[in-house]
């Protein structure tokens, strides 16, 4: 029994033409040796695997050669190509900057520059990994790589470009390789499998060349492994089963249940992939990518963007005839959702059952009485059933004469029939007193304003206000502030004679509140208001005392609002606001976290002592 090569180097490319997937570096590279046209400095770069000191080693070869074809490639039988293929030739060095990354290893380097080559006519020097060198290293080489002598012929690989130095960038042709496309990879692995004796499925061979992910020599270690695991005959089963791949099969499952609304299928399949020891997040990034190739498979054009065999495009287009366009943007948009909580998420096999929920439900009707589970369109509904029950208004006239001030352009709060025929005009009058009917005043809009609004009790059979209802009152309310004014809905309210008394707690009250509703383009002069404290002076007026001089002139700009947002507030139209600057020991430092918690410690040592024993720190 022979002495066994791995498949990544017994098929490793001894020509420019064998090369796969890197056609036009390989011609640029043919086209230099045919003109002789030569650079002093060349640099490779790309990913692992795709070929760069391969094509370094070729390049080598054909440059060295005494009589190349008139494509460029070397010919193979002169003293030089014997010479390199019996890997004894003197012409060729290779260092690899890993392991040899100090300025001593690039010293002792460049004093074989010097020395002619024997046979040929080119001195190559092959440096791999050369990110790694140290930046000293690479200092003691930039005059060198940027005059070398004219037997001399720098080639240089890397997979992290962004890591050389600009210098060195600059004095080199610079060559991209790319990634290897699976039809590619699947086509060369074909010509190895048959060389081999060994007899294989192309949907075997494709799922190695995604999981090689562009990577030549990673996909042929992969496709000796499968061949030892299946003894010479690669079936799409055996090479899942030895790769532990889920099967693309799932995929299709999933979203054609999806399609039919089967949460409970779904769930049933979830299940069965997750004790096969699958990740549920790799299911879903998995289904994202299914998703995006059933999207391009919808569309003849985009169709060649699927990397797959011509099986499984057959699948993906059956696929996209069955499922609608829209569906597939909300199921990706879910998807990417769920893959972004994943690594935050504590239950993370919930979050996944709730996604594919989701994704199941988005073909489903809104009131579909057979569906597997409730589409938020149908809990929406539910809900909104609910809340009309709440507040049942037989008689618009009794809840009239609870509530005095009707507004034309208040809320509205209605009976289950939604109808509105009742309209109430300034003064709070009923328009239609005289000309509707007790049938029509049973189903009555009746109009409240936010002031007299009455409040939703909650208890069995009823609902209260939820926090969205709340937010999206909040946000009505803050479209509602006039420019001019500091949160007043209505600026001729400010006008109204009002003598009400208040407190020093209701103008304490009234001035946060009023911080709080200032528009953002006056955020930052509420922040710091929001550290005053007024204090009534001669009452109805009051006294507010400011730092500095700045802050006066900003707050003075707008006084003229604040004294109507108080007025409007505090229900007194005879308020007054004094503003005056700080003396020096009236002047109060504002303290931060620690400085707080330092004063509260002198206060109370146990604070301390707390602090100690538990061995806290103040973030």
């Amino acid at each position: 029994m022979g002495e066994y090569i791995v498949s990544a180097r017994k098929y490793r490319p001894t020509t420019f033409d064998s090369v796969v997937g890197q056609t036009a570096l390989t011609t640029t590279l043919k086209n230099a040796v045919k003109s002789g046209k030569l650079a002093h400095a060349y640099l490779f770069c790309g990913p692992r695997g795709v070929g760069k000191t391969t094509c370094a080693r070729i390049f080598a070869k054909a440059i060295n050669c005494m009589a190349p074809t008139a494509d460029g490639e070397a010919c193979g039988e002169c003293e030089s190509c014997r010479a390199f293929n019996e890997q004894r030739s003197f012409n060729i060095f290779e260092l690899d900057a890993a392991s040899n990354n100090s300025v001593e290893h690039i010293k002792t380097l460049m004093e074989q520059t010097r020395i002619p080559p024997q046979v040929g006519r080119y001195k190559v020097f092959i440096i791999d990994e050369v990110h790694m060198l140290s930046t000293a290293a690479f200092n003691a080489f930039l005059k060198t790589l940027e005059e070398p002598p004219a037997h001399v012929i720098f080639v240089l690989a890397t997979t992290e470009k962004h890591k050389i130095l600009p210098t060195i960038l600059s004095r080199c042709q610079i060559y991209d390789f790319e990634r290897m496309t699976v039809r590619d990879t699947v086509e060369h692995l074909k010509g190895v499998a048959e060389k081999e004796g060994i007899t294989y499925d192309e949907e075997a061979l494709a799922v190695i060349a995604e999981k090689a992910d562009g990577g030549m020599r990673d996909a042929l270690s992969i496709f000796d492994q499968a061949a030892s695991f299946c003894q010479g005959n690669i079936t799409y089963r055996k090479v899942i089963e030895d790769l532990n791949v889920l099967d693309s099969e799932n995929y299709f499952r999933i979203i054609d249940l999806a399609v039919e609304n089967k949460v409970s299928d779904i769930m049933v399949l979830l299940d069965s992939v997750i004790n096969k020891g699958f990740d549920g997040g790799l299911l879903i990034g998995g289904l994202a990518k299914h998703v995006r190739n059933v999207l391009m498979a919808k569309d003849e054009s985009t169709l060649p963007l699927l990397e797959v065999s011509d099986k499984q495009r057959e699948q993906y287009s059956a696929q996209a005839k069955k499922c609608d366009t829209r569906f597939l943007y909300q199921a990706l948009r879910l998807m990417n959702q769920c893959d972004i909580n994943y690594r935050q998420s504590s239950n993370k096999r919930l979050l996944v059952e709730l996604t594919l929920i989701e994704v199941a439900q988005i073909t489903q009707p809104d009131d579909a009485a057979g569906a597997a589970g409730r589409s938020p369109k149908r809990l929406k509904t539910l809900f909104k059933n609910l809340i009309q029950q709440v507040l049942p208004v037989t008689n618009a006239s009794q809840v009239a004469s609870a509530v005095p001030n009707v507004s034309k352009t208040s809320t509205t709060y209605a009976s289950d029939k939604h109808t509105e025929s009742a309209v109430t005009d300034n003064n709070g009058n009923n328009a239609n007193d005289n000309t509707v009917s007790d049938t029509e005043k049973k189903s009555e809009t009746v109009k409240f304003t936010q002031s007299n609004r009455p409040m939703l009790k909650t208890g069995n059979g009823a609902l209260g206000y939820s926090w969205n209802n709340l937010r999206t009152m909040a946000k009505q309310r803050k479209m509602q502030i006039i420019p001019g004014t500091l949160g007043i809905d209505d600026p001729n309210d400010s006008k109204k004679e009002e003598h009400e008394t208040f407190s020093q707690k209701d103008l304490e009250f009234q001035w946060m509140s009023m911080c709080n509703r200032m528009p953002q383009r006056l955020s930052g002069i509420a922040a710091r208001m929001k550290n005053m404290n007024p204090t009534i002076k001669d009452f109805p007026n009051v006294e507010v005392m400011i730092d500095n001089q700045i802050m006066f002139d900003q707050i003075a700009a707008i006084k003229g609002s604040i004294i109507n947002t108080l007025k409007r507030y505090l229900h007194n139209s005879e308020i007054d606001l004094i503003m005056r600057l700080a003396e020096k020991h009236e002047q109060v430092k504002i303290l931060t976290r620690r400085e707080q918690f330092e004063e509260m410690s002198k206060k109370n040592p146990s604070v301390e002592k707390l602090r100690s024993l538990l061995d806290l720190e103040l973030a």
